[in-house]
């Protein structure tokens, strides 16, 4: 059983991050100047709903638009619609709600301002299949993707080039208007064109590198995706003249919060990085190997300390049947390797409030986690063959269920060493 007093403490940090990525707070700043024609917004992801709600609350004159989440994810707002889809492999809904997007920024001109707000996970919830391409391919596509391993630029950098509304195409659409994207970073080193795939943002990768991807890791796409695949926008083309981006929250941000918190609790606090990749179990084996080495040399911290550090790990599809998302499998490769050693105890959890196919934001673990486990008649080593770390966590009893948080900033990990 996970110690009550360092649950409360690595939970306390967890919502530090999160509230620094809260919608009114990191949208205050960055508020433009009224337009001298509409304001319309537009926007997605799974903090999508209450980056529309704060805007309305803050905003002082007459808008409208239309934003997509998740299911489950929305919230109530006045002038701004807020449409649900499927994630991470989308729907019909998800259709419906990239045409509405469209629309919405239909007919503008060059007196008009189109907020876009943008953040993690709003890359499925805007299926826009190509001419030659449909629906299911798109999600097949989705699909080998999600397996293969990638990291998320490499999945982004492809699902750009088979998208009529990735890779800036929304902001052509409002073209001449001004567009501002007001960005909420999910991704390693916060590039704003990664970010559900840029709708609103180009970027230089071209369709060669995309197909030299797809080659060098060798994933295998449906043929009706690889004979549709096409050429993004060029973000040099004038259409993009216009056009500003500001990321407003970041995994950067997050985790700062979240080390101050620690320090204002006298525990001094570390930050790895926050654009940490990889496979997530072998990423959950270097961070114990950090832990035990503080515990047992003093270094390369001394302790007690807490160790922070997010990013997008991934995890390898072995079994199709698998539970769980990339923080239970990061804390079951963790927990195994901790194994037996006293004084370390570690969360780790996906900001947006769910991990992966579950309903829970991540788990805990500590030293006896694995040993509850195998008590339980569960095996960490063949749970983690097969894609079922929610299982494993599940008959421990240390899942981290927090309900969707309104915000996305990825991958929050604490390790707290005592010593």
């Amino acid at each position: 059983m996970i110690d009550p007093a360092k649950q409360a403490f690595l939970t306390a940090l967890f919502e530090a991050a999160v509230r620094a990525a809260d919608a009114r707070a990191a949208l205050r700043p960055h508020l433009p100047a009224r337009p001298k024609g509409r304001t319309v917004v537009v926007g997605a992801g799974k903090g999508a709903a209450q980056l529309a709600a704060a805007f309305e609350d803050l905003w002082e004159g007459p808008l409208e638009g239309v934003v997509v989440t998740r299911y489950g994810y929305g919230c109530a707002t006045r002038t701004i619609r807020v449409m649900e889809a499927a994630h991470p492999v989308p729907d019909a809904a998800g259709m419906a709600a990239t045409q509405a997007l469209f629309a919405a920024v239909q007919g503008l001109g060059p007196d008009d301002l189109v907020v876009a707000l943008v953040c993690g996970g709003g890359s499925a919830l805007l299926p826009c299949p190509p001419a030659g391409m449909t629906l299911a391919d798109e999600q097949a596509l989705n699909a080998v993707l999600l397996a293969s391993g990638a990291p998320i630029g490499v999945m982004n950098a492809i699902r750009k080039h088979a998208s009529w509304i990735k890779g800036g195409r929304l902001a052509m659409a409002a073209h001449p208007a001004r567009v501002l994207s007001l960005i909420v970073s999910d991704v390693p080193g916060d590039d704003p064109a990664q970010v559900a795939s840029g709708p609103t943002v180009p970027d230089a990768v071209t369709l060669a590198d995309a197909r030299a991807m797809i080659a060098a890791r060798g994933i295998v796409l449906p043929d009706a995706v690889i004979a549709c695949l096409v050429a993004a926008p060029d973000p040099r083309d004038p259409v993009f003249a216009r056009n500003e981006v500001r990321v407003i929250a970041s995994a950067r941000l997050s985790l700062e919060a979240a080390a101050a918190a620690a320090r204002a609790s006298g525990v001094p606090a570390v930050i790895l990085s926050d654009a940490i990749e990889g496979e997530a179990e072998v990423i959950g084996q270097m961070h114990a190997a950090i832990a035990r080495e503080v515990v047992s040399q003093g270094r390369p911290f001394k302790a007690p300390v807490v160790i922070l550090s997010g990013g997008e790990t991934t995890v390898t599809l072995r079994h199709k049947n698998g539970r769980g998302g990339r923080n239970t499998a990061f804390l079951l490769g963790f927990a195994g390797a901790i194994e037996g050693v006293a004084g370390i105890t570690a969360l780790a959890a996906d900001t947006d409030g769910i991990d992966g196919s579950e309903d829970n934001a991540g788990a805990f673990a500590d030293g006896g986690t694995v040993a509850v486990m195998r008590a339980a008649g569960v095996d960490p080593a063949d749970a983690l063959r097969r894609n079922d770390a929610w299982g494993a966590f599940d008959a421990a009893g240390t899942l981290f269920v927090t309900g969707p948080t309104g915000t996305n900033v990825n991958d929050f990990r604490a390790v707290l060493i005592e010593g």
